[in-house]
Parts: structure tokens; sequence; C-alpha cells
């Protein structure tokens, strides 16, 4: 059995754009990426704070420092500039896998830039 777990997210980014006309996908600042293992083209999903919409796109890099955090082509539709979003991303993991994973948050500041980076506090799995 495969079990879809969040593997990371980055916690209350603040939109910074929107673009749409664009074929679509969120454009997400290179140091938010890396520091959460997004790859370029993943699947995620955005929460919106604000308007309580969740939408699934893929992700495409954005310039590293930037803060860059933009919803393109029928995403734009779903937030406005500076509407707060949670950016999650998952995996497919085994149930062995699954017990002892843990998460990663990133949490910014209003500039979307990186104030922490930690695991999920750990759990003890009910199966």
């Amino acid at each position: 059995m495969q079990l879809f777990m969040c593997k990371s997210k980055i916690h209350r980014a603040t939109i910074t754009d929107s673009e749409l006309h664009y074929e679509g996908s969120i454009t997400i600042d290179k140091d938010l990426m890396e520091a959460s293992e997004i790859l370029a083209y993943e699947k995620v999903q955005v929460v919106n704070v604000n308007n309580g919409n969740r939408l699934e796109t893929y992700v495409i890099e954005g310039e590293r420092g930037s803060g860059m955090i933009c919803l393109n082509g029928a995403a734009a539709r779903q937030g406005h500039k500076g509407d707060k979003v949670i950016i999650i991303s998952y995996a497919s993991l085994n149930k062995e896998e699954a017990q002892f994973h843990r998460p990663i948050v990133v949490k910014v500041d209003h500039k979307n830039h990186i104030v922490s980076k930690e695991k999920e506090k750990e759990y003890a799995p009910s199966f």
C-alpha cells in the first residue's frame, strides 16, 4: 500500500504577483524551492488563507532571493497580490516509510524570506 503524505510546505507565503495570460503554474523563488525540497515542474497544492481556495498546479523556478510567489494562468484567478498562501508538496510512501516521515516546514516573513526551516514534530502513527 502507498500512502500520499505531506512532503513539505511553505507556510503563509505572500502572493507577490499574478499573470493571467500565461500557460499556467506557480512561480516560486528558487531559495524557497530548495529549502522546501520542491523541484521545478513538481505538482503542488496551493491553499489560499484569505479566501479558502485550493488549487493544484506545478512549480516554475523563480529568481533566487526575489521572494516571488506568482500565480500564473487560470491559477491567477484564485488569489490576489498580498494574499497569504500555504504551498504543499506531497510524496507517495509505503507504510514503513510513512511511520517515520516528518515533513519539512518553511516559514517565511511578509517578503517571503525564510524565517525558519524545520521538520514537523514527531508523532506516533496509529496503525
